[in-house]
C-alpha cells in the first residue's frame, strides 16, 4: 500500500511560497509583531508561519532580519512624511506652522511609538543605507531647514540650525514619550501643543 502523505507534510510542502504582495504581507506582520511584543521577538522565520508561507519565502525580499529592520524604518519614515506633508503649509506665519508640524509629529509617535523607536535605531546603524538617509532629510532635514529659514528672516535666534532642531525635536518627543506611557494624556499632549509651541519660541522668563 502506499502510504499517502499526512495533512501536515502535505501543508508543509506545498504551503504557497508567494502570498500576493508578500512584501507589503511581511512587513505589516511585522510592525504588528513590534507593536506586541517588541523588536527582539521580529523573526522571518516567525513571519512567515504568521502569514502561511514557506520559511524561505522572506528571503526573495529580505536577506535577514537587519534588512527587514531597514524596510520596517524606512516604511516608518514614509509615513512620517506624508504625515507632516499633509499638514505643513509654507505660507503660514512660522508660529502656526510649527504648531501644525508639531501636531501631526505628535500625532504619528503616540500611534507608532515603538515604530518610532527603531526609526530612531535604525538612522543611527553605521551602515544605514543612503535611501535611510533621505528618509531622515525629508522629515528631520525638512524642520532644520524651516528653522534656517526663520533665522534668516529673524524670527528664531542665531545659532547652529542643527542645535535647535535637536532641542525642538527633543521637547516634541519627550511630550510624545510621556503620552506613548500613559504619563500624559495624548489628547492633552495634542491639546497644548500651541502652548508648547509658544513657551519653545518666546521662552519661560518674564517679559
Amino acid at each position: 500500500m502506499v502510504r499517502m502523505p499526512s495533512e501536515k507534510s502535505e501543508s508543509r510542502e506545498t504551503r504557497p511560497y508567494h502570498h500576493g504582495d508578500l512584501r507589503s504581507a511581511l512587513l505589516a506582520s511585522a510592525e504588528r509583531t513590534l507593536r506586541e511584543k517588541g523588536v527582539a521577538a521580529l523573526s522571518l522565520r516567525e513571519l512567515a508561519r504568521d502569514i502561511g508561507v514557506s520559511h524561505a519565502a522572506p528571503g526573495r525580499h529580505f536577506k535577514d532580519k537587519q534588512a527587514l529592520l531597514n524596510a520596517l524604518a524606512l516604511a516608518g519614515y514614509e509615513r512620517l512624511t506624508r504625515a507632516l506633508t499633509a499638514v505643513d503649509d509654507p505660507a503660514l506665519p512660522l508660529e502656526p506652522r510649527l504648531v501644525a508640524l508639531a501636531r501631526g509629529y505628535l500625532g504619528f509617535a503616540t500611534e507608532n511609538a515603538e515604530l518610532l523607536e527603531l526609526m530612531f535605531a535604525r538612522k543611527h546603524d553605521p551602515d544605514a543605507s543612503e535611501e535611510m538617509a533621505a528618509a531622515v532629510d525629508r522629515t528631520v532635514g525638512a524642520l532644520e531647514r524651516i528653522i534656517a529659514d526663520a533665522q534668516k528672516r529673524g524670527e528664531i535666534i542665531e545659532g547652529d540650525p542643527a542645535d535647535l532642531t535637536l532641542a525642538v525635536g527633543a521637547t516634541l518627543q519627550g511630550t510624545a514619550t510621556f503620552a506613548a506611557n500613559d504619563r500624559l494624556d495624548a489628547r492633552t499632549a495634542l491639546d497644548g501643543v500651541p502652548r508648547l509651541v509658544h513657551l519653545m519660541l518666546h521662552g519661560l522668563k518674564p517679559r
